[in-house]
């Protein structure tokens, strides 16, 4: 058994959502150079320009690379040969997103939803935790931004539906969206399941490198395919016409019941924030 102190927790948290918050993730920043010279908009090219310009000035001078800083989420892969002591996981996790965001200076988004009273410390983080086998932890901040996050949709479609239902409702949400979530975008889909866990395994899909194909053959296909469509609906960066839509379509799939096809789509913005560490 291996003990791991609540406050070494706290600390990789508070770290981790600083820096997801200031420093956007090399695959991203090579995503957004490949649309750059793929892109066929004088003014989507204009765009994309200026987006890696504010990613490299956030770097540069340590400030978040978009105003809104995001909801927490943080998925744990926890060991079951770890124990946690001096304190509870999920306190540990709240306490380092308390820190970041006063140390960070992150905005304050988390508030009561109907009062909309602010809790004054993008707390309570919204926790996933799976326990695995080992005696590391593995945690993955996801600062989720509520432009994209507001565009996202699952549903239950009938069985009957198939591949063609997936893609035709995965690309209407995206036309839908608009330029709501700041494209160009990272689109995750969850396929299978039931209507909850189809929504987790969306978000989960964002967590892959950017562009990194899904080692499925099939997956890969619906995956390109999916990505094709969406550009071709011209939304194009930042919503100002153009070809690049979408940087990338994540797709993850898991057996779902013989009466449902359960499918999500989580969308996230250019500005594709995750850090993670293993402890």
């Amino acid at each position: 058994m291996r003990l791991i102190a609540a406050d070494e927790i706290t600390r990789a948290v508070k770290d981790l959502f600083i820096d997801a918050n200031i420093n956007l993730g090399e695959d991203v920043i090579a995503a957004l150079h490949q649309a750059l010279t793929h892109e066929e908009s004088a003014r989507g090219k204009e765009v994309l320009q200026e987006l890696l310009a504010n990613a490299g000035i956030a770097k540069a001078e340590g400030i978040p690379i978009c105003q809104d800083t995001g909801l927490a989420i943080v998925f744990v892969e926890l060991g079951q040969e770890v124990q946690i002591t001096g304190g509870s996981l999920t306190e540990a996790i709240n306490e380092g997103i308390r820190q970041a965001t006063q140390e960070g200076f992150l905005r304050l988004s988390a508030c009561h939803c109907f009062t909309r009273q602010n809790t004054g410390t993008n707390t309570p983080a919204i926790t996933h935790v799976e326990v695995v086998p080992g005696e590391e932890v593995r945690v993955i901040v996801f600062p989720k931004g509520g432009g994209s996050e507001n565009t996202s949709r699952a549903t239950v479609l009938v069985p009957a539906a198939g591949m063609a239902g997936v893609k035709a409702y995965v690309v209407e949400q995206v036309k839908a969206a608009g330029a709501d979530p700041c494209p160009p975008l990272i689109v995750g889909v969850g396929i299978g399941g039931t209507f909850d866990q189809a929504a987790l395994i969306a978000k989960k899909a964002l967590l892959r490198p950017v562009a990194n194909k899904h080692p499925d053959p099939e997956i890969a296909v619906l995956e390109a395919d999916l990505l094709t469509s969406i550009n071709d609906l011209g939304i194009g960066p930042m919503g100002y016409g153009g070809r690049i839509t979408a940087l990338a379509v994540h797709v993850e799939m898991i057996p779902c019941h013989i009466a449902s096809l359960p499918v999500a789509v989580n969308i996230q913005c250019h500005a594709h924030r995750h850090k993670e560490r293993v402890i």
